[in-house]
């Protein structure tokens, strides 16, 4: 079974940057369609970005397309997510998850479609 651990959360101003990263461990499969979910208080799950790790391609959600890249070090078995230029309204904890496969789509991903989750890291970022 995979485990998923998130880290690289923190506070930053708009603006700013931050590389968050997730190592998988446990039992892994040759490939996996990775993710990063965000939740904000009083707010649905939003699916922000996604890759293959076959062949990585990759899907964002429209609110983060051009500041948001979503990548893989298929070596190390993480999966890391670089958010620079960074809005309020990214505040939000912060989740990586795996599938065994990745849904066609231009848009960010399903959360559904993800049966491994890690426990999030918080990303505040203030005005």
């Amino acid at each position: 079974q995979v485990q998923l651990v998130e880290s690289g959360g923190g506070s930053v101003q708009a603006g700013g940057s931050l590389r968050l990263s997730c190592a998988a461990f446990g039992y892994m499969y040759s490939s996996y369609c990775w993710g990063w979910f965000r939740q904000a208080p009083g707010k649905e799950r939003e699916g922000v970005a996604a890759i293959d790790s076959d062949d990585g391609t990759t899907r964002y959600a429209d609110s983060v397309k051009g500041r948001f890249t979503v990548s893989q070090d298929n070596a190390k078995n993480t999966l890391y997510l670089q958010m620079n230029s960074l809005k309020p309204e990214d505040t939000a904890m912060y989740y990586c998850a795996a599938a065994y496969y990745c849904s066609a789509g231009n848009s960010g991903p399903e959360s559904a479609d993800f049966g491994y989750w890690g426990r999030g890291t918080q990303v505040t970022v203030s005005s």
